[in-house]
């Protein structure tokens, strides 16, 4: 039994058809009220195109940024950036220094009179496939939307490249970028002749949910040198029954939540029988930001720990 499946929104900020009725009746209000008459004050932009393959006009210079995805926040902060950030989700917890920021909404919620309120000049959205009127608002008002769309790891990389030449920081984006693809780097060397377990991630239990094949999370588990079980699998995140996640025998299993318990069914598995068998952070390994190869490293160290563990490299 298969059926696809969006995870949370704290980490995949992808807006739920249901709440599209909501979000049209706030641009209703918005239009006729004084949203409709606020301006940001033209500035001079250049023209760019967005990792889903929109143009979108920017601002040469963006002093006032709206992130509406941690992930984005993160990438923010880490390209020394956070003095220009005027507004966040309400999911931004990192660095902590986001936490104070103005809350503009969730990211399937944001507000568009909190963010003409604050001003901003540049709103960074995450694969924000169902906001087409959201942005489309914010356009006619003149603030500019640039929406990421990592689907690898190296594409996160690639992410905190395009932000910097977006914001200015390309010097310190290149830096960052340089750091993270040296890590990648050592761990790719590290995996290459290894064998290859089977390993089942388990976003959710009730039902269970695991990632395709098209995630960037199954190109985490690959990079670490494991092999999904879901690889195959052409739904993002596709529904398993126990019996069929049982069938695959997986010799290696991540739980999403630290205090999610393991089906007793899945009691029956090399992984369990083994003790393998781990928790993942959430905030590492589901988030594409800077911490991406944090989380990586992480998972390789309890896929390999003959290579990764502290004392065996």
């Amino acid at each position: 039994m298969r059926a696809s499946f969006k995870p949370r929104s704290t980490i995949f900020p992808q807006a739920a058809t249901g709440h599209l009725a909501a979000l049209a009746l706030l641009l209703v209000t918005c239009i006729t009220s004084s949203c409709s008459s606020r301006r940001v004050a033209p500035a001079e932009t250049r023209a760019v195109t967005d990792e889903i393959g929109h143009a979108v006009k920017v601002p040469a210079n963006p002093q006032r940024i709206v992130s509406l995805a941690p992930s984005i926040t993160e990438t923010l902060f880490a390209l020394g950036l956070g003095d220009r950030v005027v507004g966040v989700t309400s999911y931004c917890d990192y660095p902590p220094e986001a936490t104070a920021k103005e809350k503009v909404g969730d990211t399937l919620r944001p507000s568009i009179e909190k963010i003409v309120a604050l001003r901003a000049d540049l709103v960074i959205a995450s694969t924000a496939s169902q906001l087409e009127l959201f942005i489309r608002k914010l356009d006619e008002l003149g603030i500019a939307v640039y929406v990421s769309n990592p689907r690898k790891v190296a594409d996160v990389v690639e992410t905190i490249t395009r932000i910097g030449a977006l914001t200015g920081a390309t010097e310190r984006a290149r830096e960052l970028s340089d750091k993270l693809q040296k890590r990648l780097a050592e761990i790719d060397a590290g995996v290459q002749a290894v064998p290859r377990p089977r390993v089942l991630i388990i976003l959710s239990t009730e039902p269970l949910i695991t990632a395709g094949g098209s995630t960037f999370v199954n190109d985490l588990i690959e990079r670490a040198g494991g092999r999904s079980i879901s690889a195959n699998e052409s739904a993002e995140y596709p529904q398993y029954s126990l019996e069929t996640a049982v069938a695959t025998r997986p010799e290696v299993i991540f739980l999403q939540a630290q205090d999610a318990r393991l089906p007793e069914r899945l009691k029956e598995t090399p992984a369990a029988r083994e003790g393998r068998v781990y928790h993942i952070d959430d905030n590492l390994m589901l988030r594409p930001g800077p911490r991406i190869v944090d989380g990586l490293e992480q998972v390789a160290a309890e896929i390999h720990p003959e290579i990764f563990k502290p004392g065996n490299r």
